[in-house]
């Protein structure tokens, strides 16, 4: 399934710390909950790729809504299920995963 360019785009993880750090992002990690628990952004919503429901996705009440996960690959398919399943709003995904935000030495918990 191709993702609408309109609708799903990555973007880097510095705009989305710019982003975390002006409360304007909700963050949905779609890593497993061992990966998780190793290390995670702070604020973040887990939600397994695994058991990914796209009725639950967490409503952004304005701000941006980003997927990501650990290299970039499995917020792809997250995103394609929630586009599937009939949902609307922009996915931003981010660029590298969590993988390109530690190597930039953003806040991990």
């Amino acid at each position: 399934m191709a993702l609408p360019p309109d609708q799903v785009f990555y973007v880097s993880p510095a705009q989305i710390n710019d982003w975390r750090a002006k409360n304007e992002a909700v963050i949905v990690d779609v890593r497993e909950d061992d990966e998780w628990h190793e290390a995670h952004i702070p604020g973040a919503t887990l939600m397994p790729l695994s058991t990914f429901d796209p009725s639950k996705i967490p409503d952004p009440q304005g701000k941006h809504l980003v997927f990501h996960c650990r290299s970039g690959r499995r917020c792809g398919m997250a995103a394609e299920k929630a586009v599937a399943a009939g949902y609307k709003g922009v996915i931003k995904r981010m660029e590298g995963g969590i993988i390109a935000w530690n190597a930039a030495g953003y806040e991990l918990e």
